[in-house]
């Protein structure tokens, strides 16, 4: 059965997009067939992924708003290894249109969905860093939610309140979503915030906080200027190692 993941925390800069990118590569390169649906208008995750998000003949955005068929929008990235549903700057315009929606505007996604995810055993959404109409839609479309997290004093704060919007959507158009894990992205081992952080993430949530751990690496930060995931452009380093024990912690998991 497929399984719908959306990858989020409304504080920027914690790996988000880049968990996506190679966790999408580390899951094919274990034979899963995997879309990555690109929620965010930064449309980071189109360009890490190869695709020129300023050359696309369709995108999320098209599809959406009901222009276009998801099967149409679609592209294969063969070099990353899985399939995907672009995103470039005019999906800052669903803002606004989805708030010319009278019903259902929190379902757009997911009806889309219901056409192809039964091709995929994941489907991964990398939703915007914000509590936005696209958010809620990648929430209403998800399973379970994937919470990237950076060790740091404030990154606490920003958990509670994501914690928050995820129970409200709990409560008011997904009665089924859970939280499939909470991942510690830019990892140092070392630091003694990272190890209070770490202790404080286990001591409340429990098994919810994954063992695996994302460190900081420079060929992470290097592989998207290639368009490529870590695991294709530097499948040695420690990070594209450390994508693809994520990759098999969430397949024992989740049964993927």
């Amino acid at each position: 059965m497929t399984k719908i993941i959306a990858l989020t925390n409304q504080k920027g800069g914690v790996g988000k997009t880049t968990t996506t990118v190679n966790l999408a590569a580390s899951l094919a390169a274990l034979d899963r067939k995997v879309l990555i649906v690109d929620l965010d208008p930064q449309g980071h995750a189109t360009m890490g992924s190869g695709v020129d998000k300023h050359e696309l003949e369709a995108s999320v955005l098209d599809v959406i708003l009901g222009q276009h068929q998801i099967s149409d929008a679609i592209i294969n990235c063969p070099k990353a290894g899985y399939d995907l549903l672009p995103s470039n700057g005019d999906l800052t315009a669903a803002e606004v249109e989805l708030l010319d929606i009278k019903q259902g505007r929190e379902r757009c996604l997911i009806n889309a969905l219901e056409t192809v995810s039964s091709d995929y055993d994941v489907v991964l959404i990398d939703c915007p860093p914000s509590l936005s109409l696209l958010t809620v839609n990648g929430l209403t479309a998800a399973n379970g939610v994937l919470i990237p997290l950076q060790c740091e004093f404030y990154a606490m704060e920003g958990l509670s309140a994501l914690l928050d919007t995820i129970e409200q959507i709990k409560t008011s158009v997904n009665p089924d979503i859970e939280i499939f894990g909470i991942l510690r992205t830019m990892y140092d081992g070392r630091n003694s915030l990272t190890k209070d952080v770490s202790k404080q993430l286990r001591d409340y949530f429990g098994e919810t906080l994954l063992k695996a751990t994302i460190p900081r690496n420079v060929r992470v930060a290097e592989a998207p200027s290639h368009g490529l995931p870590v695991t294709k452009y530097a499948r040695l380093s420690r990070g594209s190692q450390a994508h693809r024990v994520l990759a098999k912690e969430l397949i024992r998991r989740l049964s993927l």
